[in-house]
Protein backbone atom coordinates (compact mmCIF):
# COMPACT_ATOMS: atom_id res chain seq x y z
CA UNK A 1 0.00 0.00 0.00
CA UNK A 2 2.87 2.25 -0.39
CA UNK A 3 4.77 1.36 -3.51
CA UNK A 4 2.12 0.68 -6.14
CA UNK A 5 -0.40 3.26 -7.24
CA UNK A 6 -3.26 3.59 -9.70
CA UNK A 7 -3.19 4.78 -13.26
CA UNK A 8 -6.81 5.92 -13.28
CA UNK A 9 -8.16 9.19 -14.58
CA UNK A 10 -11.73 9.88 -13.54
CA UNK A 11 -14.19 11.91 -15.62
CA UNK A 12 -13.52 15.63 -15.47
CA UNK A 13 -16.79 16.33 -13.74
CA UNK A 14 -15.81 14.01 -10.93
CA UNK A 15 -12.45 15.70 -10.58
CA UNK A 16 -13.76 19.20 -9.99
CA UNK A 17 -12.48 20.21 -6.59
CA UNK A 18 -14.47 22.17 -4.09
CA UNK A 19 -11.84 24.16 -2.21
CA UNK A 20 -12.84 24.19 1.42
CA UNK A 21 -10.84 25.97 4.08
CA UNK A 22 -10.34 23.86 7.18
CA UNK A 23 -12.07 26.33 9.44
CA UNK A 24 -15.00 27.14 7.16
CA UNK A 25 -18.33 25.60 6.30
CA UNK A 26 -19.37 24.72 9.82
CA UNK A 27 -18.64 21.68 11.96
CA UNK A 28 -20.41 18.36 11.60
CA UNK A 29 -22.28 17.79 14.85
CA UNK A 30 -20.83 14.86 16.75
CA UNK A 31 -22.30 12.95 19.64
CA UNK A 32 -21.93 9.57 21.21
CA UNK A 33 -24.22 6.62 20.77
CA UNK A 34 -26.30 5.65 17.79
CA UNK A 35 -26.65 9.12 16.34
CA UNK A 36 -23.00 10.14 16.37
CA UNK A 37 -20.93 11.36 13.45
CA UNK A 38 -17.16 10.87 13.33
CA UNK A 39 -15.26 13.27 11.06
CA UNK A 40 -11.86 11.99 10.00
CA UNK A 41 -9.19 14.11 8.31
CA UNK A 42 -7.87 12.19 5.32
CA UNK A 43 -4.69 13.24 3.55
CA UNK A 44 -6.47 13.23 0.18
CA UNK A 45 -9.58 12.05 -1.63
CA UNK A 46 -9.78 8.36 -2.52
CA UNK A 47 -8.98 7.57 -6.13
CA UNK A 48 -12.01 5.35 -6.64
CA UNK A 49 -14.14 3.04 -4.45
CA UNK A 50 -13.91 -0.16 -6.48
CA UNK A 51 -11.54 -2.37 -4.51
CA UNK A 52 -10.19 -4.26 -7.49
CA UNK A 53 -8.86 -1.00 -8.95
CA UNK A 54 -7.06 0.53 -5.98
CA UNK A 55 -3.76 0.11 -4.21
CA UNK A 56 -3.43 3.42 -2.35
CA UNK A 57 -4.02 3.70 1.38
CA UNK A 58 -6.39 6.66 1.14
CA UNK A 59 -8.86 4.63 -0.93
CA UNK A 60 -8.33 1.43 1.04
CA UNK A 61 -9.19 3.16 4.34
CA UNK A 62 -12.71 3.81 2.99
CA UNK A 63 -13.02 0.42 1.28
CA UNK A 64 -12.42 -1.35 4.58
CA UNK A 65 -15.61 0.17 5.98
CA UNK A 66 -17.84 -0.72 3.01
CA UNK A 67 -16.57 -4.13 1.92
CA UNK A 68 -15.51 -7.46 3.42
CA UNK A 69 -13.48 -10.40 2.16
CA UNK A 70 -13.56 -14.11 2.78
CA UNK A 71 -10.94 -13.68 5.49
CA UNK A 72 -9.90 -10.74 7.68
CA UNK A 73 -7.26 -9.76 10.20
CA UNK A 74 -8.01 -9.92 13.90
CA UNK A 75 -8.14 -6.27 15.03
CA UNK A 76 -4.74 -4.97 16.08
CA UNK A 77 -2.90 -8.07 14.85
CA UNK A 78 -1.75 -9.84 11.70
CA UNK A 79 -3.69 -13.02 12.59
CA UNK A 80 -6.02 -14.27 9.85
CA UNK A 81 -9.58 -14.88 11.08
CA UNK A 82 -12.93 -15.73 9.43
CA UNK A 83 -15.00 -13.01 7.81
CA UNK A 84 -17.46 -13.81 5.00
CA UNK A 85 -16.05 -17.34 5.14
CA UNK A 86 -16.57 -19.05 8.48
CA UNK A 87 -14.07 -21.87 7.91
CA UNK A 88 -11.87 -23.41 5.23
CA UNK A 89 -9.74 -26.38 4.35
CA UNK A 90 -7.20 -27.17 1.66
CA UNK A 91 -6.56 -30.31 -0.37
CA UNK A 92 -3.42 -32.36 0.36
CA UNK A 93 -1.71 -31.00 -2.78
CA UNK A 94 -2.57 -27.39 -1.86
CA UNK A 95 -4.37 -26.78 -5.17
CA UNK A 96 -7.97 -26.59 -3.92
CA UNK A 97 -9.26 -24.40 -1.09
CA UNK A 98 -12.81 -24.98 0.13
CA UNK A 99 -14.54 -22.13 1.99
CA UNK A 100 -17.75 -22.43 4.00
CA UNK A 101 -19.59 -19.14 3.67
CA UNK A 102 -21.51 -17.16 6.25
CA UNK A 103 -25.26 -17.51 5.86
CA UNK A 104 -27.99 -14.85 6.02
CA UNK A 105 -25.74 -12.09 4.69
CA UNK A 106 -26.93 -9.54 2.13
CA UNK A 107 -25.13 -6.91 0.13
CA UNK A 108 -26.07 -3.32 0.86
CA UNK A 109 -28.37 -3.28 -2.19
CA UNK A 110 -30.39 -6.15 -0.73
CA UNK A 111 -28.94 -8.83 -3.01
CA UNK A 112 -27.91 -12.10 -1.30
CA UNK A 113 -24.30 -12.94 -0.57
CA UNK A 114 -23.65 -16.51 -1.67
CA UNK A 115 -21.21 -18.79 -3.47
CA UNK A 116 -22.25 -17.49 -6.89
CA UNK A 117 -21.42 -13.94 -5.80
CA UNK A 118 -17.96 -15.01 -4.65
CA UNK A 119 -17.20 -16.74 -7.94
CA UNK A 120 -18.59 -13.77 -9.88
CA UNK A 121 -15.95 -11.56 -8.27
CA UNK A 122 -13.08 -13.95 -8.95
CA UNK A 123 -14.21 -14.45 -12.53
CA UNK A 124 -14.55 -10.69 -12.93
CA UNK A 125 -10.90 -10.13 -11.93
CA UNK A 126 -9.69 -13.02 -14.09
CA UNK A 127 -11.65 -11.76 -17.10
CA UNK A 128 -10.82 -8.07 -16.84
CA UNK A 129 -10.86 -6.34 -20.25
CA UNK A 130 -7.63 -4.96 -21.67
CA UNK A 131 -7.85 -1.44 -20.16
CA UNK A 132 -8.06 -2.96 -16.67
CA UNK A 133 -5.05 -5.26 -17.14
CA UNK A 134 -2.42 -2.60 -16.55
CA UNK A 135 -0.38 -3.75 -13.56
CA UNK A 136 -0.89 -0.42 -11.82
CA UNK A 137 -4.68 -0.63 -12.19
CA UNK A 138 -5.44 -4.19 -11.08
CA UNK A 139 -2.29 -4.38 -8.97
CA UNK A 140 -3.54 -6.49 -6.08
CA UNK A 141 -5.14 -9.09 -8.32
CA UNK A 142 -1.89 -9.37 -10.19
CA UNK A 143 0.20 -9.42 -7.03
CA UNK A 144 -2.03 -11.71 -5.01
CA UNK A 145 -3.06 -14.22 -7.69
CA UNK A 146 -0.24 -14.11 -10.18
CA UNK A 147 -1.88 -11.61 -12.48
CA UNK A 148 -2.94 -13.97 -15.22
CA UNK A 149 -5.97 -13.06 -17.32
CA UNK A 150 -8.25 -15.36 -19.26
CA UNK A 151 -7.89 -13.17 -22.36
CA UNK A 152 -4.62 -11.31 -21.92
CA UNK A 153 -3.99 -8.09 -23.81
CA UNK A 154 -0.65 -7.63 -25.50
CA UNK A 155 2.02 -7.62 -22.83
CA UNK A 156 -0.32 -8.89 -20.08
CA UNK A 157 0.16 -12.22 -18.27
CA UNK A 158 -2.03 -15.09 -19.40
CA UNK A 159 -3.64 -18.13 -17.77
CA UNK A 160 -0.33 -19.98 -17.48
CA UNK A 161 1.03 -17.15 -15.30
CA UNK A 162 -1.95 -17.12 -12.97
CA UNK A 163 -2.10 -18.61 -9.49
CA UNK A 164 -5.88 -18.61 -9.91
CA UNK A 165 -7.40 -21.38 -12.00
CA UNK A 166 -11.13 -21.38 -11.32
CA UNK A 167 -13.90 -20.88 -8.78
CA UNK A 168 -16.70 -23.38 -8.22
CA UNK A 169 -19.95 -22.77 -6.35
CA UNK A 170 -20.24 -26.21 -4.73
CA UNK A 171 -23.57 -25.23 -3.20
CA UNK A 172 -25.20 -22.01 -2.03
CA UNK A 173 -22.79 -21.53 0.86
CA UNK A 174 -19.69 -23.44 -0.23
CA UNK A 175 -16.98 -22.26 -2.61
CA UNK A 176 -13.99 -24.16 -3.99
CA UNK A 177 -11.10 -22.01 -5.14
CA UNK A 178 -8.78 -23.89 -7.50
CA UNK A 179 -5.14 -22.90 -7.98
CA UNK A 180 -2.53 -23.70 -10.59
CA UNK A 181 0.17 -24.12 -7.97
CA UNK A 182 0.37 -24.23 -4.17
CA UNK A 183 0.65 -20.96 -2.28
CA UNK A 184 1.23 -20.42 1.42
CA UNK A 185 -0.15 -16.88 1.34
CA UNK A 186 -3.71 -17.44 0.04
CA UNK A 187 -5.51 -16.78 3.34
CA UNK A 188 -3.48 -13.63 3.98
CA UNK A 189 -4.00 -12.41 0.42
CA UNK A 190 -7.76 -12.75 0.81
CA UNK A 191 -7.71 -10.29 3.73
CA UNK A 192 -6.76 -7.47 1.32
CA UNK A 193 -9.56 -4.90 0.92
CA UNK A 194 -8.81 -4.83 -2.81
CA UNK A 195 -9.97 -8.45 -3.01
CA UNK A 196 -13.20 -7.92 -1.12
CA UNK A 197 -16.49 -9.33 -2.40
CA UNK A 198 -18.71 -6.79 -4.17
CA UNK A 199 -22.33 -6.99 -5.25
CA UNK A 200 -22.55 -8.61 -8.71
CA UNK A 201 -25.82 -6.80 -9.39
CA UNK A 202 -24.34 -3.37 -8.64
CA UNK A 203 -21.13 -4.09 -10.55
CA UNK A 204 -23.16 -4.88 -13.64
CA UNK A 205 -25.83 -2.22 -13.25
CA UNK A 206 -23.38 0.64 -12.83
CA UNK A 207 -20.77 -0.33 -15.42
CA UNK A 208 -17.88 -1.27 -13.17
CA UNK A 209 -15.92 -2.79 -16.08
CA UNK A 210 -16.58 -0.02 -18.58
CA UNK A 211 -13.67 2.18 -19.50
CA UNK A 212 -10.89 2.85 -21.96
CA UNK A 213 -7.14 3.28 -21.78
CA UNK A 214 -5.33 6.17 -23.41
CA UNK A 215 -2.11 5.75 -25.38
CA UNK A 216 -0.07 5.80 -22.17
CA UNK A 217 -2.14 3.01 -20.60
CA UNK A 218 -4.02 5.27 -18.15
CA UNK A 219 -7.46 3.90 -17.31
CA UNK A 220 -10.46 6.18 -17.84
CA UNK A 221 -13.54 4.53 -16.26
CA UNK A 222 -16.86 5.44 -17.82
CA UNK A 223 -19.18 3.67 -15.36
CA UNK A 224 -20.36 5.11 -12.05
CA UNK A 225 -19.92 2.08 -9.77
CA UNK A 226 -16.67 3.24 -8.17
CA UNK A 227 -17.76 6.84 -7.68
CA UNK A 228 -21.46 6.70 -6.81
CA UNK A 229 -22.54 3.10 -6.17
CA UNK A 230 -19.89 1.04 -4.28
CA UNK A 231 -21.75 -1.90 -2.76
CA UNK A 232 -20.41 -4.44 -0.27
CA UNK A 233 -21.49 -6.27 2.87
CA UNK A 234 -19.66 -4.13 5.45
CA UNK A 235 -20.85 -2.21 8.53
CA UNK A 236 -20.97 1.11 6.67
CA UNK A 237 -22.49 1.91 3.29
CA UNK A 238 -21.89 4.71 0.84
CA UNK A 239 -24.07 7.84 1.02
CA UNK A 240 -22.35 10.64 -0.94
CA UNK A 241 -19.03 11.99 -2.17
CA UNK A 242 -18.11 15.54 -3.13
CA UNK A 243 -14.47 15.61 -4.13
CA UNK A 244 -12.42 18.14 -2.25
CA UNK A 245 -15.13 18.45 0.42
CA UNK A 246 -16.27 15.21 2.01
CA UNK A 247 -17.12 11.55 1.55
CA UNK A 248 -19.99 10.34 3.71
CA UNK A 249 -20.65 6.79 4.89
CA UNK A 250 -23.78 5.85 6.82
CA UNK A 251 -24.29 2.90 9.16
CA UNK A 252 -25.56 -0.28 7.52
CA UNK A 253 -28.48 -1.12 9.81
CA UNK A 254 -28.92 -4.47 8.03
CA UNK A 255 -25.33 -5.55 8.73
CA UNK A 256 -25.01 -9.24 9.63
CA UNK A 257 -22.63 -8.60 12.53
CA UNK A 258 -22.33 -6.09 15.34
CA UNK A 259 -23.69 -2.75 14.14
CA UNK A 260 -21.43 0.29 13.84
CA UNK A 261 -21.52 2.55 16.91
CA UNK A 262 -21.76 5.81 14.96
CA UNK A 263 -24.46 6.66 12.47
CA UNK A 264 -22.03 8.33 10.07
CA UNK A 265 -18.35 8.58 9.24
CA UNK A 266 -17.25 11.57 7.18
CA UNK A 267 -13.84 11.69 5.49
CA UNK A 268 -12.60 15.24 4.83
CA UNK A 269 -9.57 15.62 2.54
CA UNK A 270 -6.97 17.93 4.15
CA UNK A 271 -3.67 17.59 2.34
CA UNK A 272 -1.50 19.71 4.63
CA UNK A 273 -0.21 18.02 7.80
CA UNK A 274 -0.26 21.21 9.86
CA UNK A 275 -3.82 21.94 8.75
CA UNK A 276 -4.93 18.45 9.83
CA UNK A 277 -3.44 19.01 13.27
CA UNK A 278 -5.13 22.40 13.54
CA UNK A 279 -8.46 20.88 12.50
CA UNK A 280 -8.10 18.27 15.25
CA UNK A 281 -7.29 20.94 17.84
CA UNK A 282 -10.30 23.08 16.89
CA UNK A 283 -12.73 20.15 16.72
CA UNK A 284 -13.31 20.38 12.97
CA UNK A 285 -12.29 16.72 12.83
CA UNK A 286 -12.09 14.03 15.51
CA UNK A 287 -9.10 12.13 14.12
CA UNK A 288 -6.45 11.94 11.42
CA UNK A 289 -3.63 9.70 10.19
CA UNK A 290 0.03 10.32 9.34
CA UNK A 291 0.91 12.49 12.33
CA UNK A 292 4.28 14.07 11.60
CA UNK A 293 7.09 13.32 14.08
CA UNK A 294 7.39 16.97 15.10
CA UNK A 295 3.69 17.03 16.06
CA UNK A 296 3.82 14.03 18.39
CA UNK A 297 4.74 16.01 21.51
CA UNK A 298 2.03 18.60 20.73
CA UNK A 299 -0.65 15.91 20.69
CA UNK A 300 0.74 14.09 23.74
CA UNK A 301 0.85 17.35 25.67
CA UNK A 302 -2.79 18.24 25.03
CA UNK A 303 -5.24 16.66 27.49
CA UNK A 304 -8.00 17.00 24.89
CA UNK A 305 -6.09 14.83 22.39
CA UNK A 306 -4.57 11.35 22.23
CA UNK A 307 -1.94 9.61 20.13
CA UNK A 308 -2.33 6.05 18.82
CA UNK A 309 0.58 4.12 17.30
CA UNK A 310 1.10 1.33 14.81
CA UNK A 311 4.16 -0.96 14.84
CA UNK A 312 6.74 -0.37 12.06
CA UNK A 313 5.45 -2.73 9.34
CA UNK A 314 6.98 -0.64 6.57
CA UNK A 315 10.24 0.26 4.89
CA UNK A 316 11.60 3.41 3.30
CA UNK A 317 14.36 2.95 0.73
CA UNK A 318 16.39 4.49 -2.05
CA UNK A 319 15.69 2.50 -5.22
CA UNK A 320 18.39 1.86 -7.81
CA UNK A 321 17.48 1.33 -11.46
CA UNK A 322 20.22 -0.94 -12.83
CA UNK A 323 19.04 -0.36 -16.40
CA UNK A 324 20.57 3.11 -16.08
CA UNK A 325 24.41 2.97 -15.91
CA UNK A 326 26.52 3.13 -13.91
CA UNK A 327 24.08 1.54 -11.44
CA UNK A 328 24.61 -1.76 -13.24
CA UNK A 329 27.99 -1.88 -11.47
CA UNK A 330 27.82 -3.41 -7.99
CA UNK A 331 30.66 -1.20 -6.77
CA UNK A 332 28.64 1.91 -7.63
CA UNK A 333 25.63 0.64 -5.70
CA UNK A 334 27.90 -0.18 -2.78
CA UNK A 335 29.41 3.31 -2.98
CA UNK A 336 25.94 4.88 -2.68
CA UNK A 337 25.18 2.69 0.33
CA UNK A 338 28.39 3.71 2.11
CA UNK A 339 27.80 7.38 1.26
CA UNK A 340 24.41 7.63 3.03
CA UNK A 341 24.32 8.48 6.73
CA UNK A 342 21.10 6.64 7.46
CA UNK A 343 21.33 6.93 11.23
CA UNK A 344 21.61 10.71 11.10
CA UNK A 345 18.51 11.00 8.92
CA UNK A 346 16.48 8.63 11.10
CA UNK A 347 17.61 10.34 14.31
CA UNK A 348 17.00 13.83 12.93
CA UNK A 349 13.73 13.49 11.03
CA UNK A 350 11.67 10.72 12.64
CA UNK A 351 11.21 12.08 16.17
CA UNK A 352 12.41 8.91 17.86
CA UNK A 353 9.88 6.87 15.90
CA UNK A 354 12.20 5.38 13.30
CA UNK A 355 14.56 2.40 13.25
CA UNK A 356 17.51 2.23 10.86
CA UNK A 357 16.79 -0.50 8.32
CA UNK A 358 19.47 -2.92 7.24
CA UNK A 359 17.24 -5.00 4.94
CA UNK A 360 13.96 -4.63 3.06
CA UNK A 361 11.71 -5.98 5.82
CA UNK A 362 11.46 -5.29 9.55
CA UNK A 363 12.71 -7.75 12.12
CA UNK A 364 9.14 -8.40 13.33
CA UNK A 365 8.53 -10.46 10.17
CA UNK A 366 9.67 -14.10 10.10
CA UNK A 367 12.49 -14.68 7.63
CA UNK A 368 14.46 -11.66 8.80
CA UNK A 369 18.19 -12.40 8.67
CA UNK A 370 20.49 -10.90 11.30
CA UNK A 371 23.62 -11.70 9.28
CA UNK A 372 23.04 -9.76 6.03
CA UNK A 373 25.82 -7.67 4.53
CA UNK A 374 25.71 -4.17 6.02
CA UNK A 375 27.02 -0.87 4.67
CA UNK A 376 28.38 1.51 7.27
CA UNK A 377 28.60 5.24 6.64
CA UNK A 378 32.04 5.73 5.09
CA UNK A 379 32.43 8.51 2.45
CA UNK A 380 36.09 7.68 1.89
CA UNK A 381 35.20 4.11 1.04
CA UNK A 382 32.54 5.38 -1.39
CA UNK A 383 35.15 7.33 -3.35
CA UNK A 384 37.47 4.33 -3.32
CA UNK A 385 34.76 2.03 -4.71
CA UNK A 386 33.93 4.49 -7.50
CA UNK A 387 37.58 4.65 -8.51
CA UNK A 388 37.81 0.86 -8.42
CA UNK A 389 34.83 0.80 -10.78
CA UNK A 390 36.91 2.83 -13.24
CA UNK A 391 34.87 6.00 -12.94
CA UNK A 392 36.02 9.61 -12.87
CA UNK A 393 34.86 11.63 -9.87
CA UNK A 394 32.41 13.17 -9.36
CA UNK A 395 29.94 10.61 -10.72
CA UNK A 396 26.64 12.15 -11.88
CA UNK A 397 23.39 10.82 -10.42
CA UNK A 398 19.81 11.76 -11.32
CA UNK A 399 18.03 11.56 -7.96
CA UNK A 400 14.21 11.74 -7.87
CA UNK A 401 11.90 12.48 -4.94
CA UNK A 402 8.11 13.01 -4.72
CA UNK A 403 6.18 16.12 -3.74
CA UNK A 404 2.67 16.59 -2.34
CA UNK A 405 2.84 13.43 -0.26
CA UNK A 406 3.53 12.20 3.24
CA UNK A 407 4.03 8.57 4.17
CA UNK A 408 4.83 6.77 7.44
CA UNK A 409 8.25 5.87 6.07
CA UNK A 410 8.77 9.32 4.47
CA UNK A 411 6.98 12.15 6.36
CA UNK A 412 8.86 14.84 4.41
CA UNK A 413 10.41 13.48 1.18
CA UNK A 414 12.22 16.70 0.29
CA UNK A 415 13.97 16.83 3.64
CA UNK A 416 15.16 13.24 3.26
CA UNK A 417 16.31 13.95 -0.29
CA UNK A 418 18.29 17.02 0.73
CA UNK A 419 20.15 15.09 3.43
CA UNK A 420 20.89 12.15 1.15
CA UNK A 421 22.00 14.43 -1.70
CA UNK A 422 24.40 16.28 0.62
CA UNK A 423 25.88 12.93 1.72
CA UNK A 424 26.34 11.78 -1.86
CA UNK A 425 27.95 15.05 -2.94
CA UNK A 426 30.55 14.61 -0.19
CA UNK A 427 31.34 11.06 -1.27
CA UNK A 428 32.32 11.32 -4.92
CA UNK A 429 28.95 11.92 -6.55
CA UNK A 430 27.29 14.94 -8.13
CA UNK A 431 23.54 14.83 -7.57
CA UNK A 432 21.11 16.37 -10.03
CA UNK A 433 17.75 16.80 -8.25
CA UNK A 434 14.43 15.89 -9.84
CA UNK A 435 10.94 16.00 -8.33
CA UNK A 436 7.37 15.37 -9.40
CA UNK A 437 3.92 15.21 -7.77
CA UNK A 438 3.30 11.82 -6.17
CA UNK A 439 0.26 10.85 -8.24
CA UNK A 440 0.29 10.20 -11.08
CA UNK A 441 3.57 11.72 -12.29
CA UNK A 442 6.08 10.41 -9.74
CA UNK A 443 4.59 6.95 -9.48
CA UNK A 444 4.39 6.76 -13.26
CA UNK A 445 8.04 7.57 -13.80
CA UNK A 446 9.28 5.26 -11.04
CA UNK A 447 7.12 2.27 -12.00
CA UNK A 448 7.92 2.89 -15.66
CA UNK A 449 11.65 2.69 -15.06
CA UNK A 450 12.34 6.34 -15.93
CA UNK A 451 14.13 7.28 -12.69
CA UNK A 452 17.78 6.45 -12.03
CA UNK A 453 17.71 6.56 -8.23
CA UNK A 454 14.60 7.51 -6.27
CA UNK A 455 12.93 7.74 -2.86
CA UNK A 456 10.06 5.36 -2.30
CA UNK A 457 8.79 2.86 0.25
CA UNK A 458 6.24 0.24 1.18
CA UNK A 459 3.60 -0.26 3.88
CA UNK A 460 2.76 -3.92 4.49
CA UNK A 461 -0.58 -5.41 3.48
CA UNK A 462 -0.06 -8.42 5.72
CA UNK A 463 2.69 -9.75 7.95
CA UNK A 464 4.53 -12.04 5.57
CA UNK A 465 7.93 -11.70 3.87
CA UNK A 466 6.21 -12.38 0.55
CA UNK A 467 4.52 -9.00 1.03
CA UNK A 468 7.90 -7.31 1.35
CA UNK A 469 10.74 -8.93 -0.58
CA UNK A 470 8.37 -11.11 -2.63
CA UNK A 471 6.56 -7.99 -3.81
CA UNK A 472 9.81 -6.26 -4.74
CA UNK A 473 12.05 -8.96 -6.15
CA UNK A 474 10.16 -12.14 -7.05
CA UNK A 475 9.39 -10.60 -10.45
CA UNK A 476 11.24 -7.25 -10.38
CA UNK A 477 9.93 -4.67 -12.80
CA UNK A 478 11.22 -1.66 -14.73
CA UNK A 479 11.67 0.32 -11.50
CA UNK A 480 14.56 -2.00 -10.56
CA UNK A 481 15.89 -2.75 -14.05
CA UNK A 482 17.46 -6.14 -13.34
CA UNK A 483 16.93 -9.88 -13.40
CA UNK A 484 18.49 -12.10 -10.75
CA UNK A 485 17.64 -15.78 -11.15
CA UNK A 486 19.02 -16.74 -7.73
CA UNK A 487 16.83 -14.28 -5.84
CA UNK A 488 13.71 -15.00 -7.91
CA UNK A 489 14.13 -18.74 -7.47
CA UNK A 490 14.48 -18.45 -3.68
CA UNK A 491 11.34 -16.31 -3.49
CA UNK A 492 9.35 -18.63 -5.76
CA UNK A 493 10.27 -21.60 -3.59
CA UNK A 494 9.50 -19.71 -0.40
CA UNK A 495 6.03 -18.68 -1.55
CA UNK A 496 5.08 -22.26 -2.44
CA UNK A 497 6.59 -23.79 0.73
CA UNK A 498 4.00 -24.65 3.40
CA UNK A 499 6.44 -25.68 6.14
CA UNK A 500 7.07 -22.55 8.24
CA UNK A 501 10.61 -23.50 9.28
CA UNK A 502 11.62 -24.14 5.68
CA UNK A 503 9.93 -20.92 4.53
CA UNK A 504 11.79 -18.98 7.19
CA UNK A 505 15.11 -20.41 6.08
CA UNK A 506 14.42 -19.63 2.42
CA UNK A 507 13.48 -16.03 3.16
CA UNK A 508 16.55 -15.58 5.34
CA UNK A 509 18.72 -16.79 2.47
CA UNK A 510 16.87 -14.49 0.09
CA UNK A 511 17.50 -11.51 2.36
CA UNK A 512 21.21 -12.33 2.42
CA UNK A 513 21.34 -12.53 -1.37
CA UNK A 514 19.34 -9.32 -1.79
CA UNK A 515 21.58 -7.23 0.44
CA UNK A 516 24.67 -8.70 -1.20
CA UNK A 517 23.27 -7.84 -4.64
CA UNK A 518 22.06 -4.45 -3.32
CA UNK A 519 19.18 -3.48 -5.66
CA UNK A 520 18.46 -0.50 -3.42
CA UNK A 521 19.25 0.89 0.01
CA UNK A 522 16.66 0.42 2.78
CA UNK A 523 17.12 3.11 5.40
CA UNK A 524 14.14 3.22 7.79
CA UNK A 525 11.30 1.32 9.42
CA UNK A 526 9.02 3.94 10.97
CA UNK A 527 6.26 3.80 13.53
CA UNK A 528 3.08 5.42 12.28
CA UNK A 529 0.85 7.56 14.46
CA UNK A 530 -2.74 8.71 14.44
CA UNK A 531 -4.16 11.64 16.37
CA UNK A 532 -7.65 11.64 17.90
CA UNK A 533 -9.63 13.71 20.31
CA UNK A 534 -9.41 12.09 23.73
CA UNK A 535 -13.17 11.45 23.82
CA UNK A 536 -12.89 9.06 20.86
CA UNK A 537 -12.64 5.42 21.90
CA UNK A 538 -12.55 2.05 20.16
CA UNK A 539 -10.16 2.75 17.29
CA UNK A 540 -7.74 -0.18 17.05
CA UNK A 541 -4.53 0.54 15.07
CA UNK A 542 -3.48 -2.29 12.79
CA UNK A 543 0.10 -3.35 12.06
CA UNK A 544 -0.81 -3.23 8.36
CA UNK A 545 -2.34 0.23 8.65
CA UNK A 546 -5.53 1.39 6.97
CA UNK A 547 -6.23 -2.01 5.42
CA UNK A 548 -7.02 -3.44 8.84
CA UNK A 549 -8.68 -0.59 10.73
CA UNK A 550 -12.43 -0.47 11.18
CA UNK A 551 -14.42 2.60 12.18
CA UNK A 552 -17.36 0.42 13.23
CA UNK A 553 -15.98 -0.05 16.75
CA UNK A 554 -15.37 3.68 17.27
CA UNK A 555 -17.55 5.83 19.51
CA UNK A 556 -17.41 9.46 20.62
CA UNK A 557 -17.87 9.99 24.35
Amino acid sequence: MGLRRLWIVLPLAALALVLVAVGCGGKDKSSGGKGGTLVFGAEADPVVLDGALVSDGTSIRVLYQIYEGLTALKPGTSEVVPSLATSWKTSPDGLAWTFNLREDVNFQDGEPFDAKAVCFNFDRWYNFPAPFQNSNVSYYWQYGFGGGFAKPAEGSPGPSDSLYKSCEAVDEHTVQLNLNRPSSTVLSTLTLPSLSIESPAALQKYGADKGTADKEGVLRPSGTYGTKHPTGTGPYKFESWTRGDKLVLVRNDDYWGEKAKNEKVIFRPISDNAARLQALQTGEIQGYDLVEPQDVDTIKGDSELQLLERPPFNVGYIGFNQAKPPLDKLQVRQAIAHAINRKQVVDSFYGGRGVVAKEFMPKEIFGYADDVVTYDYDPAKSKQLLQQAGLTLPVALDFWYPTDVSRDYMPDPKRNFQAFAADLNKAGFKVKPHSAPWSPDYTDLVDGGKAQIYLIGWIADFADPDNFIGTFFQKPGPDWGFKNATISSLLNRAEAETDLAKRTSLYQEANREIMKFLPGLPYVHAKAALGFQSRVTGYVPSPVGVGGESFASVSIG
